[in-house]
């Protein structure tokens, strides 16, 4: 808790969890004499859904250590604490209780990343100035303004753009280095039998203010989901930069080639693992992608599909979250309507891909871009999971999730709730899919080339079965001739024989 003198507050500088910047627009003209910075630990944020007990030890280690980062730069910090006898619990109860205590003459706020928490803002009494968000490369009305023009937005369209205005990857005549903007063909290879060494990843050992967190969490939050013992992520801007030098050294020249392979027992492969920390703002996305293009040793297919996932999607899919809220939380485009099995909760399933990543989930609180949407999101698409659903549950066990950049990547392309608004088609295969990109199917009872019987891949029946499902939607999408015509050749008896099989596994997983 801050001490000091309430008088002659000028600014009430709120912080919230995922802003931990010291140099954000929220600190322009900061005077410590006369400005105060409020940051709450609330139980509302920790508990609206269940959430991995790392998810919630990296957001209260994380902010605490931003206190005191704060607080060697001068700053007057009040903090609330979770455990504080006189916390309220929530974030609008909190702000109000500190608005009545410093008696600001203006309480100043950076953009959240969140729709509700925005709207929690414009309910307050005394609204706050709100500041846009300098860390993002496309301000929001900057995306509006693209979208205008653009009224079907696409990643590639708006990336050409990004990588215009930035300069990155661009020679000096304006043309994409290496003649091509986009090497994503070249990024799509799988390890084979054995595959390339995987360098050990850096870990960042807990000091004692995460110590005290892990702690915390242990007891306050003893029924949450997931494992915490061997915490190790990364919760001060020093070792976030420190992982991105590493990143960069050991991990990006293969990056590009493996980036959607899949490997037993490896959750991290050579994957940047730097989505929290930019998430959360202690990582900068222009200085991250700036480091990686130092790297002159790396590929280009590497430089390029770690630029285009900075400052290409992850620009992208968060201009169509402000754009589209709040609607875009209700879209269901095909009218999904199961719950989550059960078993991604706890990975007790015989599906080997599905074991493997929800066991990385449970473990880590992470798994990696294709374990999230080619296996973790394909089988909830393919068996009629609702959208918003698996959004929840992305939210709740991933400790980089933030709802702007989630619920797009769910929701959107991964569910293809939104009926095409982030992904021209959806994201549907079988598990020949996970075959190809993977070991799973080797150490699996199901054969992947068999959609009916006994050892059936549950993946290879729901696609079948959800093209059938769907063909009046989807078969004249030309990025989907190939998957109708292998439909076509089913006769009638086998696609009744399909159906039957599929409603046997919805039935055993709900």
């Amino acid at each position: 808790m801050e001490q000091g003198t309430t008088k002659d507050i000028r600014h009430l500088v709120i912080v919230f969890g995922d802003q931990l910047d010291a140099d954000s627009a929220a600190f322009d003209g900061f005077d410590p004499d006369h400005d105060v910075v409020l940051q709450m630990e609330v139980m509302e944020e920790a508990s609206y859904i269940p959430q991995h007990k790392k998810r919630i030890a990296y957001f209260l280690a994380s902010m605490r250590h931003f206190r005191h980062e704060l607080v060697a730069r001068g700053r007057r910090v009040h903090y609330v604490e979770i455990d504080d006898p006189s916390n309220t619990g929530q974030f609008e109860t909190e702000i109000a209780r500190a608005q009545r205590a410093f008696r600001p003459q203006r309480t100043v706020a950076l953009e959240p990343g969140d729709w509700r928490v925005a709207e929690m803002l414009r309910r307050l009494p005394e609204t706050p100035e709100i500041r846009t968000d300098r860390h993002f490369l496309c301000s929001r009305e900057e995306f509006a303004r693209f979208s205008e023009q653009h009224p079907r937005p696409v990643l590639e369209t708006f990336y050409r753009a990004m990588r215009r205005k930035t300069g990155l990857l661009m020679d000096r005549a304006g043309r994409p280095v290496g003649g091509a903007w986009n090497f994503d063909r070249e990024n799509r290879k799988a390890f084979g039998k054995i595959g390339p060494p995987i360098p050990p990843r850096p870990t960042c050992a807990p000091d004692r203010i995460t110590t005290d967190v892990l702690r915390l969490v242990e007891q306050r939050f003893a029924d949450s989901p997931g494992k915490i013992g061997d915490f190790d992520l990364p919760v001060t801007r020093e070792q976030g930069l420190a992982q991105l030098d590493d990143f960069v050294s050991e991990r990006l020249p293969l990056f590009g080639t493996y980036q959607d392979a899949m490997r037993s027992g490896e959750p991290f492969l050579f994957h940047s693992v730097l989505s929290g920390p930019l998430n959360l703002h202690r990582l900068r996305p222009l200085e991250v992608v700036e480091a990686a293009l130092r790297n002159t040793s790396a590929p280009l297919n590497a430089l390029e599909g770690f630029t285009r996932q900075i400052i290409g999607w992850r620009e992208f899919v968060r201009g169509i979250y402000w754009q589209r809220m709040p609607h875009y939380a209700e879209e269901n485009a095909l009218d999904a309507d199961l719950p989550m099995p059960k078993f991604y909760w706890t990975g007790q399933t015989d599906m080997r891909c599905l074991a493997e990543a929800i066991g990385h989930t449970i473990d880590h609180a992470y798994a990696h871009h294709i374990e999230r949407l080619m296996v973790l999101g394909l089988f909830a698409l393919l068996l009629g999971v609702r959208p918003y659903d698996v959004h929840r549950w992305h939210m709740s066990m991933f400790w980089d999730a933030i709802d702007w950049v989630s619920l797009p990547n769910t929701l959107g392309m991964s569910q293809h709730g939104d009926g095409g608004i982030v992904g021209t088609k959806p994201y549907a295969a079988s598990g020949n899919y996970i075959n190809r990109m993977s070991d799973h199917c080797r150490h699996c009872r199901f054969d992947p080339k068999l959609s009916v019987g006994e050892y059936a891949c549950p993946f290879t029946t729901l696609y079948w079965n959800f093209l059938d499902k769907y063909r009046r939607r989807f078969a004249s999408n030309i990025r989907m001739k190939n998957q109708y015509s292998n439909l076509a050749r089913k006769d009638g008896a086998e696609l009744r024989a399909i159906r039957r099989q599929a409603d046997t596994i919805t039935e055993s997983v709900t």
